[in-house]
């Protein structure tokens, strides 16, 4: 018989504490090389410590058990190096992820030196004519619909030669914000008739009073710019029930570069006629 270890040595022998170890042997990832039929005590041999040193490796990098066992069954080298591939581009776009909510945890805690006071606007947006798509989703899934359905909307448009008459927007429900599931619809203005294609329908968005501000930037961070212009719509205007209104000046249509993004968000208002007040297409040109 190969040379064995107690499951206690072994543990010792590895960094795996024993309930790890006996769970690790219930899934399937780590069996030992024998247990006792009369005691249920294990054995591993220790031709296994090096994969019980990769298991341990790859959880330290997150990887799930389902993964890793994967990854240690695969007999086809190519196969197993993708996996690890895979699992390492995910770790990266994490990272990716981390950093930007900390800079902007930063930015809220140690606002930039010199940072200039967020200007916010009352506009008056008339009824537009618009190719639209609608849909109930969830607030999860916010971000990679909206960006789906106005690049379909863009793409449908350009093969019926219809020229947009503005930046494309959405409207959301206030039940996404509240209870995480309502209605987006996304839009692309159209001064002449659309032919409705698909999801693709005809629309007239309606007329209406907003607050305005502009998120510059990708969107993961924009509920700052959301609670800088919930605080002043408090403060300053009339708040009227409705729903919020973003206009995608400049977008994923025109580029991949976030960090150029240019969001407008409106939060709807009784307006008052206070100085500033006009009425304006979306891009904020009178």
């Amino acid at each position: 018989m190969p040379p064995s270890l107690a499951i206690g040595d072994f543990s010792r022998a590895t960094h795996l504490n024993i309930k790890t170890l006996r769970h690790y042997h219930r899934i399937g990832l780590l069996v030992p090389a024998d247990v006792d039929p009369a005691t249920g005590h294990r054995r591993y041999g220790t031709n296994q410590i090096p994969t019980a040193q990769v298991i341990k490796r790859f959880r330290s990098l997150d990887m799930p058990l389902e993964e890793i066992h994967a990854v240690i069954t695969t007999p086809d080298l190519a196969a197993r190096n993708e996996l690890i591939a895979g699992h390492l581009r995910r770790l990266e776009m994490t990272l990716a992820r981390t950093q930007q909510a900390a800079a902007s945890l930063r930015d809220i805690l140690e606002p930039p030196a010199g940072a200039t006071p967020v200007a916010i606007e009352h506009r008056r947006i008339p009824a537009t004519p618009a190719a639209a798509v609608s849909e109930v989703i969830d607030v999860k899934e916010a971000s990679a619909w909206y960006q789906g359905a106005l690049g379909e909307l863009y793409a449908v448009l350009a093969a019926h030669k219809v020229t947009p008459a503005g930046p494309g927007g959405a409207i959301y429900a206030n039940d996404l914000f509240s209870y995480a599931r309502g209605e987006a619809t996304v839009f692309v203005p159209c001064a002449e008739p659309v032919r409705a294609t698909g999801r693709m329908s005809r629309l007239v968005v309606p007329e209406v009073e907003l607050a305005v501000i502009v998120h510059t930037g990708a969107l993961t961070d924009a509920d700052l710019a959301y609670g800088s212009l919930a605080t002043y719509v408090t403060d300053h205007a009339l708040a009227v029930e409705g729903p919020i209104r973003e206009y995608y000046v400049i977008g994923p249509n025109e580029t991949p570069d976030e960090d150029q993004w240019r969001t407008e968000i409106g939060w709807p208002i009784f307006a008052t006629g206070r100085t500033g007040d006009r009425a304006t297409s979306p891009s904020g040109s009178s």
